[in-house]
């Protein structure tokens, strides 16, 4: 097979289905876990490929040719049974805070996941050791292939859920295998693909996703009569339906409203966020159920607005588009960042809704849409609730919740208009601080001034509703606030010359903490010391570090760790288990990195193929060039993929836009370095230093340039717009393996292995980084990288002479 042509196809198609199985785990992650631990697939993977090169270092035998049938077939077996072994882990985040053995779980995880990204290590290191002088090539038909392996996993999903993906794909790389092997091995393949036909056709139980027990779906179920309904699939997220006494969705609803609510049928997007459809009607009669919803603190800005043109962002379920055709809005728009969503409730609940979404309604992210038209609004309503109180992981973005998109929401209000937000009281108080604190800066952007005068907040037993006006509130617009209060039995937060014994006063707190709070950040000379003083950080928060619910101060830990009463939940909430992973990971890289140094092994120190004069030690200094680029090429892939985030409004369509752009535009410059030998030159490396700065700088203009247009549209824009940068990415690490190759062939897996081990590291240390600096200064770090990068071949050649 040495000058078998097929070998390029079977790295293309492994590489296929290991990047399409790496992007099916990560929708598996969202459903089982929670989407904020999906990073760890990236890391995952990468350790696979690592400790390939690692065996390969340890063991020249197994760098044949010959053996690229065995190890696909291994891979092919690898997919399917990886995914049904740790379907059986019982890790779970929430358990944590009590149950030590879960950090165990968490290393189980890496070993049992990465164990077909081993083998498609193997099948690639195995290739370049080989035909070290074919290394753009190789390099190429590799990322070429897990370039379009992104894409189509997501046809794929389109047609199943992500868990039968996966035999799929296994079926597709056992194919190869049956083609490429000999008589036994085709045997065996072909009985593993029979086998795999069989899970999908039969679909035994022990195949279907095990979701977190702890998952708002499982704990609804776990209700007496309840009842699931049905599990709807897309290739960005899964919903299911179903009846339980655990969703009675009225968020605040007033204790002075005593008679029964309207019917509602649950749902969950992805196993955890949980909300409901109520059922709609029109009748105003004293008799209808529907008129809880007077009683509701989110009805305020209909009892005192405008209701000419009203905006709903993110509806979930509809209440707030059956709030506001409750109080007769003339023109009610709608924008839900689920298409999913709005497809189930327009076509499956359409009666029962009330057909709420029948006209006026799109898909994206609310500031995305705003951004793309001219009109104003009297009302623009943003609801942050689901139908139980629930924080959000410290390390999920919010765009919808900075600065920037706070301006773009102002900036759509008519002069006498009103942004509302409505949201759960989850004690102490700092999601709501937070939030106002962002609003405040961004009026301040806005040449806004006064802001006391513009802002009302008032809260019930539950649940706070927060209004901005783009004026100042007038005096019948505050006795209208203070009556609906009172006869609601609703306490007032702040409302323009409040007085403190205003505030606290039917659903009294220990102490009148929003009160004090909310005067403090809204007088500009108390804002200052105030957050720099409270507990948890409040700051505003901006696209660069989208963190909304990120508030852990280090300096307070051990003062947080007692308002939170002594459980460690919190911390893991906040983003601290990205710690514990990333020092389980450095350990496990540190090994593998460290193994090949320490083998006794002649031939894994010298080569017969080195050049006379040619010492072992350049060979080995040359070996950071390639840590330097595994670092440098995660920093950037996985900071692209957070800013894509943004103008391409969800996170999966981010995910497979970049790998796709990137890797694919990677694999076409590893080709055309391997004929236009000017490529391969170490100056490379300082372009890609500089289009990674400018790419940085540039980019928040021209996210805000692509965001008007519709998804498919941005999409393609990203592909290309990314496409300069990838395709000379794709350049230094196959030159670098080659000219290693001329050198000293024998240190190929190594360099393999250090470059994949330094990848599972980076994904990690992005993210961690990013929370604290921002992306933009995460991507100048890869820009960092790139140069020494290009410092290191350069003194690697010169020695060389």
């Amino acid at each position: 097979m040495y000058r078998d042509p097929r070998i390029f196809l079977v790295i293309f198609l492994c590489s296929f289905s290991s990047l399409a199985y790496e992007i099916a785990l990560t929708r598996i992650f969202s459903v089982s876990l929670w989407y904020h631990f999906a990073f760890m697939i990236i890391s995952i993977a990468m350790l696979g490929i690592g400790a390939s090169g690692t065996l390969l270092s340890l063991y020249p035998k197994l760098r044949s040719l010959s053996n690229i049938g065995i190890y696909s077939l291994l891979l092919g077996t690898g997919i399917s049974l990886s995914y049904l072994l740790s379907n059986q882990i019982p890790f779970d985040p929430v358990r944590l805070s009590w149950s030590r053995i879960q950090l165990l779980y968490i290393g189980l995880y890496y070993v049992t996941l990465s164990m077909p990204f081993f083998f498609t290590g193997l099948i690639i290191a195995t290739a370049f050791s080989c035909i070290s002088e074919k290394s753009g090539m190789i390099y190429g038909a590799d990322l070429l292939g897990a370039g379009i392996g992104s894409i189509g996993i997501l046809y794929l999903m389109t047609i199943t859920g992500p868990d039968k993906a996966v035999f799929i794909l296994s079926s597709i790389v056992l194919i190869t295998s049956f083609i490429i092997s000999e008589k036994r091995l085709k045997a065996i393949s072909l009985v593993l693909i029979l086998l795999n036909l069989s899970a999908l056709f039969f679909q035994p139980v022990f195949i279907n996703l095990r979701m977190s027990p702890y998952k708002g779906l499982q704990v609804a179920l776990r209700y007496p009569e309840a009842e699931h309904l049905k599990t709807y699939f897309s290739p960005f997220s899964r919903i299911d339906t179903f009846k339980s006494p655990a969703v009675r969705f009225a968020p605040g609803l007033s204790l002075r409203y005593l008679d029964k609510l309207p019917e509602q049928i649950g749902f969950s997007i992805d196993g955890s966020e949980i909300n409901a459809i109520v059922r709609g009607g029109n009748s105003v009669s004293p008799t209808d159920p529907l008129r809880f919803i007077r009683f509701l603190p989110s009805s305020l800005p209909y009892e005192i607005g405008n209701l000419e043109d009203v905006l709903i962002l993110d509806p979930k379920g509809g209440l707030q588009v059956i709030v506001a055709a409750y109080y007769s809005s003339k023109n009610l728009y709608k924008v839900e960042s689920n298409p999913l969503l709005i497809e189930i409730i327009r076509d499956e609940f359409k009666d029962f809704s009330g057909n709420i979404y029948r006209d006026n309604t799109w898909s994206g992210l609310g500031r995305s849409w705003l951004k793309s038209g001219y009109k104003k609004f009297d009302i623009i309503d943003i609801s942050l609730m689901g139908s139980a109180p629930s924080g959000s992981f410290g390390i999920s973005e919010d765009y919808g919740s900075t600065v920037e998109a706070f301006t773009e929401y102002i900036g759509h209000l008519k002069p006498e208009g009103l942004l509302s937000i409505n949201l759960f009281i989850l004690p102490p108080p700092r999601i709501e601080l937070r939030l106002i604190n962002t609003i405040i800066t961004a009026m301040e952007e806005l040449g806004i001034k006064d802001m006391e005068k513009q802002v009302v907040a008032i809260r019930s037993w539950g649940s706070i509703c927060i209004l901005i006006k783009r004026s100042p509130f007038t005096l019948n617009e505050i006795e209208a606030i203070k009556e609906f209060s009172k006869d609601r039995r609703f306490d007032l937060i702040h409302y323009p010359g409040i007085k403190e014994e205003e505030a606290n006063v039917y659903i009294r707190m220990p102490s009148n903490e929003y009160f004090t709070a909310f005067k403090n950040i809204l007088n500009p000379e108390t804002r200052t010391g105030f957050i720099h003083d409270y507990i948890f950080d409040i700051s505003p928060v901006r696209d660069d570090s989208p963190f909304f619910h990120y508030y852990l101060k280090l300096k307070n830990i051990k003062e947080i760790y007692k308002i939170m009463g002594e459980k460690w939940q919190y911390f893991i909430e906040e983003g601290y288990i990205l710690p514990v992973i990333f020092m389980q990971v450095m350990f496990l890289s540190l090994v593998l990195v460290l193994l090949p140094a320490f083998s006794r092994k002649k031939d894994e120190i010298a080569s017969p193929r080195i050049k006379y004069g040619a010492r072992n030690d350049r060979g080995r200094s040359f070996l950071p060039y390639f840590a330097f680029l595994g670092i440098g090429f995660m920093f950037v892939e996985i900071s692209l993929i957070q800013k894509i985030i943004l103008p391409l409004e969800n996170p999966s369509y981010a995910v497979a836009t970049v790998l796709t752009s990137i890797l694919i535009s990677s694999g076409i410059g590893s080709l055309l370095s391997h004929r236009v030998s000017g490529l391969r030159r170490p100056s490379v490396a300082i372009v890609i230093s500089f289009l990674i700065i400018v790419y940085s700088i540039l980019f928040p203009a021209v996210s805000d340039i692509i965001s008007p247009y519709s998804i498919p549209v941005k999409i393609i824009l990203v592909l290309f717009i990314l496409m300069p940068l990838g395709l000379l990415m794709g350049i230094p690490f196959p030159a670098g393996l080659k000219i290693l190759g001329e050198k000293n062939e024998s240190l190929i897996p190594w360099a393999w292995a250090i470059n994949g081990c330094f990848s599972v590291i980076a994904p990690i240390l992005t993210i961690m980084s990013a929370m604290v600096i921002g992306f933009k200064m995460v991507l100048w770090i890869g820009a960092l990288t790139y140069m020494m990068a290009f410092i290191t071949l350069q003194s690697f050649l010169k020695r060389s002479e």
